[in-house]
């Protein structure tokens, strides 16, 4: 599968659990709505996917990718693992600037 660099850099830090190089993939004013809430900015992102990785132990497998979309199979220690999520992204300058899970 041919992925774009800051995706694929997104995948290892996620699998790694790096919330730090996680937070890196986006841009310092980028947004991320997941589950209900947003959280805007790099040091926002940084802490939601920290405290995401503390309490879920989240694993990606991309299944698909197209232009601004990203099928990953997610896995870890919450209630029916795994799950197919859809990651609908913007992408500018080689940084993440918006991102939306949906089920």
């Amino acid at each position: 599968m041919n992925l774009p660099q800051v995706i694929t850099d997104l995948i290892k830090a996620q699998d790694n659990f790096d919330a730090s190089a996680y937070a890196d993939c986006f841009s310092e004013t980028a947004i991320v709505l997941d589950e209900g809430n947003t959280y805007q900015g790099r040091n926002a992102i940084e802490k939601w996917i920290e405290d995401a990785n503390r309490q879920y132990r989240t694993k990606m497998k991309p299944i698909a990718y197209t232009e601004n979309l990203l099928k990953a199979e997610i896995s870890g220690t919450f209630p029916g693992s795994p799950v197919v999520l859809s990651y609908h992204l913007v992408l500018e300058n080689g940084l993440i600037q918006s991102l939306e899970i949906k089920e």
